[in-house]
């Protein structure tokens, strides 16, 4: 689903469009012309859908050969579980924060709470979170070229440790694709487990405040294509009263 000539969505379950597997987050494409990224990866193996994500992308006429890394912006599962079938699959690097790539590395169930996760029946008990070599280069402020497009990493945790968020200057707008940092409303995906923190999660919102955007490009559910910086604004409103903004789910 080509959304602009920057970005294809091209994954995402029952929280967005369900045009990959019922659990995957949004996964995009950053078109560069001559180089292309994808950004995050979906559940993976058996509750996934690689090759319907692949095949989603040829039909928005993006060649599979020049995709040259997967980039994540945390390790959910829902994120960052079919990292290693992009790998093995297409060849690609994998590029994450440094914890991120260390978690995935050794394929750290503990650190990404996925036995929460199944103990509250939100995914499948034989869900298995395959491991997959990468490198830590998404740090604050790192920037690097896709293709004709300049993309800007920010720390954001909060949703999760190791949560980065991605500037993306395209050739009409500039995109902050922010995996589970903020979603439409001002809304926030905060949940009840270890690697979730409120206070990160504010700090990380007030900093995003301070930086201007055009398209919100979120984990899941509703994207923004214009004005969407309302969104971070209406959340960071929230956090400077001392209140917690709305969960999304």
């Amino acid at each position: 689903m080509r959304l602009t000539r920057d970005i294809c969505l091209v994954g995402g379950g029952n929280s967005g469009f369900n045009i990959s597997a019922p659990l995957d987050c949004h996964i995009y494409v950053i078109d560069g012309g001559d180089e292309v990224a994808i950004v995050d990866a979906g559940m993976g193996g058996k509750y996934g859908a690689t090759e319907q994500i692949l095949a989603n992308i040829a039909e928005d006429g993006v060649d599979p050969d020049k995709i040259s890394t997967l980039l994540l912006t945390h390790y959910h599962a829902d994120h960052a579980g079919g990292a290693a079938d992009f790998h093995n699959r297409l060849g690609v690097e994998v590029l994450g924060s440094p914890l991120t790539i260390a978690t995935l590395a050794i394929g750290d169930e503990e650190q990404i709470s996925l036995p929460f996760a199944k103990s509250s029946g939100f995914y499948p008990a034989d869900y298995v979170f395959e491991s997959c070599p990468g490198r830590g280069t998404l740090t604050e402020g790192a920037t690097f070229n896709v293709g004709e497009l300049a993309v800007t990493v920010y720390e954001t945790p909060g949703h999760s440790d190791g949560h980065v968020s991605l500037l993306v200057s395209g050739r009409d707008r500039t995109y902050l694709i922010g995996g589970d940092l903020i979603f439409y409303g001002g809304t926030i995906i905060a949940q009840n487990i270890p690697d979730c923190s409120i206070q990160n999660y504010a700090a990380s919102t007030l900093k995003m405040a301070e930086v201007d955007f055009d398209a919100l490009l979120p984990g899941h559910l509703t994207i923004s294509l214009s004005n969407g910086k309302r969104h971070v604004d209406q959340a960071a409103a929230q956090f400077r009263q001392l209140m917690i903004p709305r969960n999304a789910v």
